[in-house]
């Protein structure tokens, strides 16, 4: 049995990520105040939502439990980390002993 993590914690780390590159992008080129003023705090809620989220996950390995402080693409990072250490559980079951 695979446990997929849910899809609201796959929906705010691709907004963490995206929000972080619009910031980005924002700071480099035009610097608009009001797109800060949009970007900052989604990009700082989505943040917080991906680390307590990933927290309260049951199942998910310690190791993506800390990617998901990384700012940024920490959430993609431990989506990736909870996704193969369930296909490492998957894998392990499906031996069967001799």
């Amino acid at each position: 049995m695979r446990l997929c993590p849910p899809r609201h914690l796959r929906i705010a780390a691709h907004t963490e990520l995206v929000s972080l590159n619009a910031l980005l992008a924002n700071l480099f080129t035009v610097h608009l105040k009001a797109l800060s003023t949009l970007l900052g705090p989604t990009h700082g809620c989505a943040y917080l939502f991906v680390v307590l989220a990933t927290w309260r996950l049951e199942g998910a390995p310690t190791a993506a439990k800390f990617l998901a402080l990384v700012p940024g693409a920490g959430g993609l990072l431990a989506l990736r980390r909870a996704d193969s250490a369930d296909q490492g559980r998957a894998q392990s079951k499906e031996v069967i002993p001799s």
